[in-house]
């Protein structure tokens, strides 16, 4: 590592000698953030329990036909890649805090036409819109908590982030269990309202103020999250803002993590994550299950358990030995879904026929019956396995190198 690199490394904000702060309302303001990720898995998350329901609304309800199911659960990923791009220009330009609240605002309006609606296009119109704040909540929050935590939590935290969203999926899986759709939708705008609320308590970060030229803003801001501003010293920030250009990208240092870090979450995604989280419900009920919403809800815990589970070992274990152990498992539950459906596809077309809490001993009805915790482990697996990938992927990006033209969208 460079001299340079050393100093890019460094808080602008640091104790001397390495001493601990204790301010407290550090977590806080850190839950505040948190909440935009909370809101961006109950986004995530509400198109499965929501698209059964309005497949299966009578005229003159409003109603989805397939395509439009299709539409509604896969839009808000076009949103969603709207908001990287607006939450990369605000983040530097309005501010962590200001993009925090402003993400809000999306939240609220696309849960709140959701609730409204008359027509699809209004259901298309919310989940864009949900999906655009989803976008720019998933880059800002991790800056904001990243530059407002000292060393010492500066990881508890940063892990939040992750377990934040999936814990949002599984609340959208248990309300979904119990509330039908506009119901779901009013509740899904309770977490961007709260961190609405509690951001505008919060300061801006202490980094950012310092960029702008503002070091009594920032040293108020340390003491409010840290505690004390006594004794503590700026270094050095003229490597802060490095040029980038493209003729970097013929450096081994810079094309080749560049490339591996790019490929492993493209890979990861397509390999179909995030199509289970959207329509989890809905391929339950292709599979046969009478208790989709609760074998949903069952995917749900096993995500957010094995998402806690990957951050405690992952700098023990390793993220290539995770990587690797999670494709293997991924190739195995997917081949079992893959199995289980091909041997329950002569069954009774009623997709409502499985009971998830018959007992296994039990005589099966039918072939699909007694194949029931096929399907349920199968998926458990992949999910599991997909937490595990998505987790080391989260940590890995900070493979890329610092003069990387993403480095610092990805690894603040």
């Amino acid at each position: 590592m460079t001299p340079g690199d050393q100093e890019e490394t460094q808080p602008l904000l640091r104790p001397p000698g390495g001493s601990a702060p204790r301010g407290r309302r550090v977590f806080l303001a850190a839950f505040a953030a948190a909440l935009g990720p909370l809101s961006f898995g109950f986004a995530l998350g509400y198109s499965s329990p929501a698209i059964p329901s309005l497949r299966r609304a009578a005229p003159p309800a409003l109603r989805l036909d397939d395509a439009a199911a299709s539409w509604f659960g896969a839009i808000v990923t076009l949103g969603a890649a709207a908001g990287g791009v607006l939450g990369g220009w605000l983040v530097d330009r309005a501010g962590r805090k200001l993009s925090l609240l402003l993400c809000a605002v999306p939240f609220v309006a696309g849960f709140t036409v959701i609730t409204a609606a008359q027509n699809v296009w209004m259901l298309l119109g919310g989940r864009l819109l949900t999906g655009l704040a989803c976008g720019i909540a998933s880059l800002v929050a991790p800056v904001y908590i990243s530059e407002i935590a000292y060393p010492e939590v500066r990881g508890l935290l940063g892990s939040c982030v992750q377990l934040m969203v999936v814990i949002g999926i599984l609340l959208a899986y248990l309300a979904g269990w119990v509330l039908k759709w506009r119901w779901l939708a009013v509740l899904g705008c309770v977490p961007p309202s709260f961190m609405l609320l509690l951001m505008c308590c919060m300061p801006e970060t202490p980094r950012f103020l310092l960029t702008q030229h503002k070091r009594q803003e920032a040293m108020a801001a340390m003491q409010f999250l840290w505690g004390s501003e006594q004794g503590w010293e700026e270094p050095p920030v003229g490597a802060e803002h490095q040029g980038f250009h493209l003729a970097q990208l013929r450096r081994p240092g810079v094309y080749k993590p560049f490339i591996i870090g790019i490929s492993l979450m493209a890979f990861q995604q397509l390999s179909g994550i995030n199509a289970v989280m959207f329509y989890a419900e809905t391929i339950f009920e292709e599979a046969k299950f009478k208790d989709s919403s609760l074998a949903s809800v069952i995917v749900g815990i096993i995500q957010v358990l094995f998402t806690a589970v990957a951050a405690l070992i992952m700098d023990r274990a390793g993220r290539r030995l995770l990587l690797a152990l999670s494709g293997v498992v991924m190739v195995f539950s997917t081949s079992a879904f893959g199995a289980y459906f091909k041997l329950t596809q002569g069954g009774p077309s009623n997709s409502s026929h499985v009971d998830l809490l018959a007992p296994v001993s039990m005589e099966p009805a039918s072939g699909s019956v007694g194949l029931a915790w096929l399907a349920v482990g199968s998926m458990c697996l992949f999910i599991a396995g997909g937490a595990q990938a998505l987790r080391c992927l989260l940590a890995g990006r900070c493979l890329l190198h610092l003069q990387c033209p993403f480095h610092s969208g990805l690894c603040p």
